[in-house]
């Protein structure tokens, strides 16, 4: 094995080793996702070099210059206010989602009137629309980090997948009995799930355009899913209550989390694949360990149904969203309830944390879009202007450019 160079991650904090082996390039990553401006670099280093064969002595010094920097990343203080750039007259139709590609330079929107549309950010300018579905199109997403593919899943059952650069469809996945309402590309970018109000989930090979497994189990609408980091696992959550965890290579179903007692809303994996939140029904968000399956806490506390919920990007805090318009910060770690967000005027549908993980974005009925401390629960920011509901808000990856989606068929583009 042959290091052959170090790539910077800010968001989640970690180094990326280039390196040969058997002739073809690889990359490992080393995670540094309790880094803090207080961690002393000296220390961090050895430990690195101890664990981490490819570092030897000499690229000791490299690699704590690294480590300094994305401290000084870390201590860069986030007074950033939001200003309102643009408005997208983006569809006829009301919008159904929003997705930024990597590098936050376009963005895609989906809309009921079965087109998806690719937008420049910089310019507000329509770059392509993405014709030939028959129905709402209602799942859209980018194969981000790359982000020279889009796949747009439908109403009318199926699931394209198209060229970002020139609005080409490459594929139909045909095979879903029921409406698409959720989907990913998993982080190597070879596969496209969609789960389905038919009760399954289905992968689908981006090469060939063939199905590669369907996931069957579940006794009602998958309405969320979520890749793991690494790509080995894909956690699917339903409205008969559980969410299920499935290895991705063989199809086969891990482990079926059994304690909700509602409607699940939202699930996903923290960064280190160890842990998956889910958000429910039944008022309740629970924590759950990957490897055994089981329920380690149930976070309590909102009087209504839990619409969203998410972590930040190091997997230390987790946000809830509920429809009794509050929103929730608690430790990860000791399952505390740090913070309450109140202020909004209606249901919370969509929450996300910043990359950096300081600020909360959530998304109400009431209109607006709000911009809190992740910390103290103050509210920074009103996002005004819309005329309807706001239930899509996204950050891009550096965390300077927020977009939302209203029910208004507009998108706003704020800096």
């Amino acid at each position: 094995m042959k290091l052959k160079r170090f790539l910077l991650r800010y968001y989640p904090p970690g180094i990326i080793l280039e390196y040969e082996k058997g002739g073809f390039l690889r990359t490992k990553s080393i995670e540094l996702l309790d880094l803090t401006p207080e961690t002393n670099p000296d220390e961090l280093v050895e430990e690195i070099r101890q664990s981490e064969p490819l570092v030897t002595k000499a690229q000791a010094d490299q690699v704590k210059q690294l480590v300094i920097r994305l401290q000084k990343k870390q201590t860069q203080q986030d007074h950033h206010r939001f200003c309102f750039s643009k408005e997208l007259k983006a569809h006829i139709l009301p919008l159904t989602n929003v997705a930024f590609d990597k590098s936050g330079s376009r963005f895609i929107t989906g809309s009921y009137d079965r087109t998806c549309r690719v937008w420049d950010t910089a310019s507000g300018t329509e770059l392509h629309v993405l014709e030939g579905h028959r129905n709402v199109v209602y799942a859209i997403a980018f194969n981000n980090p790359y982000g020279d593919k889009i796949a747009t899943g439908s109403f009318d059952k199926t699931c394209k997948l198209w060229c970002a650069e020139t609005g080409k469809c490459f594929h139909t996945y045909r095979g879903h009995m029921g409406e698409i309402v959720c989907l990913a590309f998993n982080p190597q970018s070879t596969l496209v799930a969609t789960s389905s109000m038919d009760t399954t989930a289905k992968l689908w090979d981006v090469e060939s355009g063939e199905e590669v497994a369907t996931l069957t189990g579940h006794t009602a609408e998958v309405l969320s899913l979520c890749f793991n980091t690494v790509g080995s696992q894909l956690v699917t959550g339903s409205f008969d209550h559980t969410v299920t965890i499935w290895d991705v290579a063989s199809g086969r179903r891990v482990h079926t989390l059994i304690g909700h007692m509602g409607e699940i809303s939202n699930t996903q994996f923290n960064w280190d694949c160890s842990l998956i939140v889910t958000g429910s029904m039944d008022k309740t968000c629970k924590v759950w360990e990957t490897v055994s399956g089981k329920c380690v806490a149930t976070l309590t506390g909102h009087k209504e149904e839990v619409l969203d919920v998410c972590f930040d990007l190091s997997g230390q805090l987790i946000a809830t969203a509920s429809a009794d318009g509050t929103a929730r910060v608690f430790s990860t770690a000791t399952h505390q309830c740090l913070a309450t967000l109140e202020g909004h005027d209606g249901d919370i549908s969509k929450i996300c944390f910043s990359p950096q993980g300081t600020r909360v974005l959530t998304a109400s009925s009431d209109k607006t879009a709000r911009l809190w401390d992740a910390h103290s629960g103050v509210c920074l920011q009103v996002l005004e202007g819309h005329t309807d509901e706001i239930f899509s808000c996204v950050f891009n990856y550096e965390g300077d450019t927020i977009i939302t989606g209203s029910k208004d068929n507009t998108c706003r583009i704020w800096y």
